[in-house]
């Protein structure tokens, strides 16, 4: 599967949208006009890859709709060459718009069919994340912490105790919190050692973050 003029027009207008519903970020923008989104959807859906839509992915996952991934990365409010945790490969569609935004990403799936999956488009498209692994997100990296920003791309019962103390004081955790089917998208900024703030973002809808591995 290539990466053709068409495709390349079908981005350009997916942008031209996303910048229509607040998507601001230019960095974000351009990431997410270089990565090819079809290579990263089941061929059945190619057609319709740039399109504002969510897709059905391996293991009974979702990709994210663009302008969600548009939103989580801007709220990330990262700098070129900062270090990212993110928690959810998925098929790696976002770890690829982080890393062409520059970011050293360091990103965990526990799901193995998309972890082999997402390995070998990111390594194909060039978007080749700073580490990758096979595990459980709930224990992120301790050994490449601290980071500067914590993306979770899962909706979450409960804040992660595990990642808030991965980040580096001033760093932001992004993360959909609450059960169900709905989470409400939330930014945590680390003050201090033990003092955090904290906003909300309104309704969005994620796969459930899975418990932990024993």
């Amino acid at each position: 599967m290539k990466d053709s003029y068409k495709h390349k027009g079908l981005r350009e207008r997916l942008v031209l949208s996303l910048e229509e519903q607040g998507i601001s970020d230019e960095v974000v923008l351009g990431a997410m006009r270089k990565v090819p989104r079809h290579l990263f959807v089941e061929s059945a859906f190619e057609d319709y890859a740039y399109e504002d839509r969510a897709f059905s992915i391996l293991s009974n996952q979702t990709i994210s709709r663009p302008l969600t991934v548009g939103f989580q990365s801007q709220l990330l409010e990262v700098e070129q060459g900062q270090k990212v945790l993110e928690i959810g490969t998925g098929s790696g569609y976002q770890t690829a718009v982080l890393v062409e935004m520059g970011l050293q990403v360091y990103t965990i799936e526990r799901q193995k069919k998309l972890f082999d999956f997402s390995s070998k488009v990111l390594r194909m498209v060039g978007c080749i994340p700073e580490y990758q692994s096979f595990g459980d997100g709930y224990l992120g990296f301790p050994n490449f912490a601290p980071f500067d920003a914590v993306l979770v791309t899962c909706g979450a019962e409960e804040i992660p105790k595990k990642l808030l103390e991965q980040l580096k004081i001033g760093g932001k955790m992004i993360i959909p919190i609450g059960g169900g089917e709905n989470q409400i998208m939330t930014k945590i900024t680390k003050m201090s050692d033990d003092e955090y703030e904290t906003k909300e973002y309104g309704g969005f809808s994620f796969v459930p973050m899975l418990g932990r591995r024993v």
